[in-house]
């Protein structure tokens, strides 16, 4: 007998699901659904994601490792968009400031004859 999907209004009013094992005991439990509907949904995403879910053990030093790895990729990758956002910014105030002093500049004198 497989294990099942509890579905129960709170007190408040909302709406949780617990998955039940065939002994009894709830192995999971979800968030507050303001409508049964919305906790249905739910349900069948719990259903379609955990049928092929794979593990992420975060209590490996492996795991640690490679987050911190992903964390500088992901900071250094911010650090150089803003770089390139600012080298931007620079490049159009220098270009602005350009063809303003051109339209400041007076005009060339006229060539002598």
């Amino acid at each position: 007998m497989p294990g099942k999907f509890v579905v129960k209004k709170g007190s408040t009013g909302k709406f949780r699901f617990n998955l039940v094992s065939t002994n009894g005991q709830i192995v999971a439990s979800s968030e507050s659904y303001n409508s049964k509907p919305s906790a249905m949904n739910g349900i069948k995403a719990v259903r379609s994601l955990a049928a092929d879910a794979v593990l992420e053990d975060q209590t490996t030093k492996e795991w640690a490792k490679a987050e911190e790895e992903r964390k500088a990729a992901e900071k250094a990758k911010k650090a150089a968009a803003a770089a390139k956002k600012k080298a931007a910014a620079k490049k159009a105030g220098a270009a602005k400031k350009g063809s303003a002093a051109k339209a400041a500049a007076p005009p060339d004198p006229a060539p002598a004859e």
